[in-house]
């Protein structure tokens, strides 16, 4: 007889969410955590990042003032004020993720690692943990990459960067994706010099290309130093004593800063499960399963989160795919309803800088690549926004790619709150709304979302300007 319905490896946010669920549907539940309840999201990621780029965007703000004609001091950073905000805002959400909370629910919470003994147990915390169905939340960490010389020399990740007492004098960032940049930024907005290099051609490399074109002035503006297309060689230390680190690019220019951020991706946390005992199997991008999420060779074991390898879509590092995860569990673990599978169609991804970069669904250039050759591409500039004009931030663009039969492939959004502006364009993809939809609506005036509707009503201005519309309401305006 097993120990437990489910055993659920991770308090992170897809496994909170699955040990709720199943918890409340009555299930005998075990929640194996070996380090902070709320995992990287609430500890290390989401929560501690927006907490400190809010900081940032107000020390901005502030002196972005003289273009409303308000005239206000250079703001002062008080470093451990801003570090008293970021750990308020975890203390806050902390509760909610707490093992007292989750033992209220009836769980049982193990303060342990986990490895796995057979195909239908764990060991955590000294006992054995039978299980019915198991289902593995362990996450991402930071990548650390094989760098000549990153043995001699301090290093941070995003796991430490939130530690720091005192403000870096000059940050070096390795990598221009999301976390890269938004740290940049966060940063540089706060006083910090700041450098960041990315061996990619380009800054945020998966995003589209004509978006990150508009993005880069803006955190250039910021003092950000990128330096795009830079290969480092290796590391070293100052050589002054004063600590620090040197990067040594290709091209030989030494960039020497007292901070570095290792920031070149997430890989998922495998190293200690035991998978082989459990008969789990995995590749070097997470455990690999089916569409539903379950095991491709134990069928009593389930991934969610980071650590999921899905077949033919590949892990994704968002809470939100975590969510989606969770939902996808308990219809296929939980509720056993055939046919659960598992899609990104209407994935939106958001890079939190100022102006936000989102993306829900296709960018113009995968769309290409997917095959789809008859598609239309609509825009509609922030500078012919009326909200974006009011609050002097014209520069921005929506973007929208439409498939041959009408239909919004994807949606690409640089602007102020872009990430709010998102959940739009995934009902649409989600749900296959026509153009019509979106060009229909009547939305509040004036707000940002207008930009969108306006592109989409480009959708149909050819055909209300052809020449057969010109003919029939010619007829029509005969009539009484």
């Amino acid at each position: 007889m097993p120990d437990f319905d489910v055993v659920v490896i991770g308090a992170g946010a897809a496994g909170l969410s699955v040990t709720a669920i199943s918890a409340g549907l009555g299930l005998k539940v075990a929640l194996v955590e070996r380090g902070r309840m709320g995992g990287d999201c609430l500890n290390s990621g989401c929560v501690p990042s927006k907490a400190l780029l809010a900081a940032a965007h107000a020390a901005a703000e502030a002196r972005g003032a003289a273009r409303f004609g308000l005239r206000l001091p250079p703001p002062e950073v008080d470093w451990r004020g801003v570090r008293a905000h970021v750990q308020g805002a975890i203390a806050r959400i902390a509760p909610n993720d707490s093992a007292a909370r989750f033992r209220g629910m009836g769980v049982e919470v193990v303060e342990a690692s986990a490895h796995f003994l057979a195909p239908d147990a764990i060991e955590a915390g000294g006992r054995r943990l039978g299980f019915r169905r198991c289902v593995i939340a362990a996450g991402s960490t930071a990548i650390v990459p094989e760098l000549p010389g990153l043995d001699g020399v301090p290093w941070l990740t995003n796991e430490t960067i939130f530690d720091l007492e005192e403000p870096p004098g000059h940050l070096v960032i390795l990598g221009g994706g999301p976390i890269g940049l938004e740290m940049a930024q966060a940063h540089a907005r706060l006083g910090c010099r700041v450098t960041l290099l990315d061996t990619a051609p380009r800054i945020a490399a998966r995003e589209d290309e004509e978006l990150v074109e508009g993005l880069r002035p803006s955190l250039r503006a910021d003092g950000i130093e990128i330096r795009e297309g830079a290969r480092v060689l290796r590391l070293e230390p100052p050589g002054d004593g004063t600590g620090g680190v040197v990067a040594v690019l290709e091209d030989g220019t030494r960039v020497a800063g007292t901070h570095l951020l290792l920031a070149v991706g997430r890989a998922p946390r495998l190293s200690g499960l035991d998978l082989p005992a459990g008969n789990v199997a995995a590749s070097p991008r997470g455990i690999a399963t089916g569409r539903d999420l379950r095991s491709k060779s134990n069928r009593r074991v389930w991934a969610v989160g980071d650590i999921a390898d899905p077949e033919g879509l590949g892990p994704r590092a968002f809470t939100h795919v975590a969510s989606q995860h969770a939902g996808i569990v308990a219809r296929s673990m939980l509720f056993r309803v055939p046919g659960t599978r598992l899609d990104y169609a209407a994935l939106p991804r958001v890079t939190y800088t100022d102006p936000e970069l989102a993306q829900v669904g296709l960018t113009e250039a995968e769309a290409r690549d997917a095959g789809h050759k008859e598609i239309s591409v609509l825009r509609w500039p922030l500078s012919e926004n009326d909200r974006a004009i009011a609050e002097g931030r014209p520069d921005g663009l929506v973007k929208l790619v439409v498939g041959s039969k009408g239909r919004l492939l994807g949606a690409g959004i640089l602007a102020p709150r872009a990430g709010e502006m998102a959940g739009l364009y995934g009902l649409m993809i989600g749900r296959g709304l026509p153009m019509s939809a979106l060009a229909g609506m009547v939305l509040p005036y004036p707000t940002l979302s207008e930009a969108g509707k306006r592109a989409a009503s480009d959708h149909y201005t050819p055909r209300l300007l052809s020449p057969t519309t010109k003919r029939l309401i010619g007829w029509l305006k005969r009539l009484p």
